[in-house]
C-alpha cells in the first residue's frame, strides 16, 4: 500500500514501515498520526492501556527533531519510551527484549538519500512486525489522525545509552560461542569500514576495538551527513574501495544508515556483491560446527536471494527453505523451522542467537570469525562458492492481469520445480549448473517484478527476455 501526498514526494506505507521526504510527504502531521496510530495498534493488540515503547534513530541530519516529536505524540497517548539516541535497527530490537518493552519504532529512511526519513516498527520479540499486523496497523492509520485519543495517564521518558555496548556484548558472547574470540584479536585484522556517518558508528568502534582489530573508520562522525547514496550497492561505494586498496586492510565493510545490511569489499579492493554477505555468514556459523552437527541445520532466505545459500549448505549437510518476499516472513520461518541463520540477498543477515533483525554487527563478527578460523582472505572464501549472476527487472502489466501473467510464467519451464508462495518461481537445471525466475507483483504499483539468477549472465538475460514475451503475449 501507498499513498502520495504531492507527485513528486510520496508518503510510502507499507508492511515494511513508513518512508517520506521530510517537510513534504513527511510532515509534523504525518508524524502525530503516525505515532498515535502505532499507540492505538499496540492497544489493541496487547488489550492495555500501560505501554512501553524503545525508540531509536538511524542518526541521519534532522532525525533528532522527529524524535523529539514521536517521543511528545506518544507522551500524549500515555506510552512511557526508551529514547536510545542514535542506535541501529538491530539494536532496538535487542533493546526492546532487555526493556520488556511492548514495542519498538526506529526513525529512519533505511537506505534512502539524505532527505528521507520515516519509521520502522519492531514487535515485542524483537522482530520486525509481521505482514498481517503492520496491515492492521496501516488501517487504523488511515482511518483518521484521531482515532487513538489523547490519554491522561503521565508518560515517563528514559534515555539509555548503554544500547551499542548490550549489542556488541550480545555479539561477542554469540561469536565467542561459535570459536574462541582470540582467534580473531591474533589475527590483528586491518579493516575499512564505512559507517555513513550514521548509527553503525559507535558499535562498529565498540566492536573493532574488542576484536583486536584495527580500523580505518570512514563516515565515523555524529554529523548525520551521508558521504555518498547511502545504499551499499558497488557503484555507492567506489570510495570504500579505494581506501582498502591505500591503506592496505584485509576486508572493506559498508553499512547502510539504520545498519541492518552490510555489503563487503575484498582485500584487493574489489566490491564482491551484498549476495556474498548471507552465503559467508552462514558459512562461519555451519564451519564453526561439527560435521555431524551441522548436517541436517536449517537456513532460510527468501524466493529472490541467490542459490549460493543453498551451494553453501549441501556442503555441509544442510538445507535451505524459502519464504516470501520480505523480513518478517523470513523470520517467521526461522523461527519456526529454528534455522541457524537466515536472510536477504540484499546484505540483510539475521542470527537468531543476538537478535531477530537484520544486522550488520552479527555480519562483520562472523566473517572475521571465518577468516580468522579458515586463514583464508575474502577473495579466496567467495572463490569457494559458486558464482552466479542475478538480473532484474520490471515489467508493467494492465490493472487486473497480474494473475494471468502469473498464470504464464508458471508454465513457462516445462518440468522446473514451481514455488507459489510469493508470486511464481521456477527452479531448473541450464547449461553449466542451476537456475532460477521469479516473478511477483508489486504492492505498490501496476509493474511485475522479474528477477532471474543463472551461472552466466547471458543465461539470466534470456531467461527474463522468454519470461517477458510469455508474460505480454497472455
Amino acid at each position: 500500500m501507498s499513498t502520495q501526498s504531492q507527485e513528486s514526494a510520496p508518503l510510502m506505507l507499507t508492511v515494511s514501515g513508513c518512508r517520506g521526504i521530510v517537510g513534504k510527504s513527511l510532515t509534523p502531521e504525518v508524524i502525530s498520526r503516525y505515532t498515535a496510530a502505532f499507540a492505538r495498534f499496540l492497544r489493541d493488540e496487547m488489550g492495555s492501556e500501560s505501554l512501553k515503547i524503545v525508540l531509536a534513530r538511524d542518526g541521519r541530519a534532522g532525525g533528532e527533531e522527529i524524535a523529539r516529536l514521536t517521543v511528545s505524540a506518544l507522551s500524549a497517548h500515555g506510552v512511557d519510551v526508551i529514547d536510545l539516541g542514535v542506535a541501529t535497527t538491530p539494536t532496538a530490537g535487542l533493546m526492546v527484549g532487555r526493556h520488556g518493552a511492548d514495542a519498538g519504532l526506529v526513525i529512519t529512511a533505511s537506505h534512502n538519500p539524505a532527505e528521507w526519513n520515516g519509521f520502522k516498527g519492531i514487535d515485542r520479540t524483537g522482530a520486525a512486525l509481521a505482514p498481517d499486523k503492520a496491515a492492521r496497523f496501516i488501517a487504523i492509520y488511515h482511518a483518521g489522525e484521531n482515532q487513538s485519543g489523547q490519554s491522561a495517564a503521565a508518560a515517563d521518558t528514559q534515555h539509555d545509552q548503554t544500547a551499542a555496548h548490550e549489542h556488541v556484548s550480545r555479539v561477542l558472547e554469540a561469536v565467542g560461542a561459535l570459536r574462541p574470540l582470540e582467534q580473531i584479536k591474533d589475527a590483528g585484522f586491518k579493516v575499512v569500514v564505512d559507517s555513513l556517518n550514521a548509527s553503525g558508528v559507535r558499535a562498529v568502534k565498540l566492536l573493532c576495538d574488542a576484536l583486536g582489530c584495527e580500523l580505518v573508520h570512514i563516515g565515523d562522525e555524529d554529523t548525520g551527513v551521508f558521504l555518498h547514496t547511502p545504499e551499499p550497492t558497488r557503484e555507492n561505494l567506489v570510495g570504500l574501495c579505494d581506501a582498502v586498496r591505500e591503506s592496505g586492510a584485509v576486508v572493506g565493510f559498508a553499512q547502510d544508515p539504520d545498519a541492518d545490511r552490510l555489503a563487503i569489499v575484498d582485500g584487493h579492493g574489489e566490491y564482491i556483491g551484498e549476495e556474498f554477505t548471507l552465503a559467508l555468514c552462514a558459512k562461519s556459523v555451519l564451519g564453526s560446527m561439527k560435521p555431524e552437527n551441522a548436517r541436517g541445520q536449517t537456513l532460510v532466505a527468501n524466493l529472490s536471494t541467490s542459490r549460493m545459500l543453498e551451494d553453501v549448505a549441501e556442503a555441509f549437510g544442510a538445507r535451505v527453505l524459502r519464504s516470501p518476499v520480505g523480513e518478517a516472513n523470513v523470520v517467521r520461518m526461522m523461527r519456526e523451522h529454528g534455522a541457524v541463520i537466515a536472510g536477504e540477498g540484499n546484505g540483510g543477515v539475521i542470527w537468531p542467537e543476538v537478535v531477530s533483525i537484520r544486522d550488520s554487527i552479527s555480519s562483520i563478527a562472523l566473517v572475521l570469525s571465518l577468516m580468522a578460523a579458515t586463514g583464508r582472505s575474502v577473495s579466496q572464501l567467495v572463490a569457494e562458492i559458486p558464482s552466479y549472476a542475478i538480473v532484474k527487472r520490471k515489467t508493467a502489466i494492465r490493472e487486473g492481469l497480474a494473475e494471468r501473467a502469473l498464470a504464464a510464467a508458471r508454465t513457462l519451464i516445462e518440468g522446473a520445480e514451481v514455488d507459489s508462495q510469493d508470486g511464481v518461481r521456477l527452479d531448473f537445471p541450464v547449461e553449466g549448473g542451476k537456475a532460477w525466475l521469479h516473478v511477483r507483483e508489486s504492492n505498490t504499483e501496476p509493474i511485475l517484478r522479474l528477477i532471474a539468477e543463472a551461472p552466466t549472465q547471458t543465461q539470466a538475460e534470456e531467461i527474463l527476455d522468454n519470461a517477458e514475451r510469455a508474460i505480454t503475449s497472455s
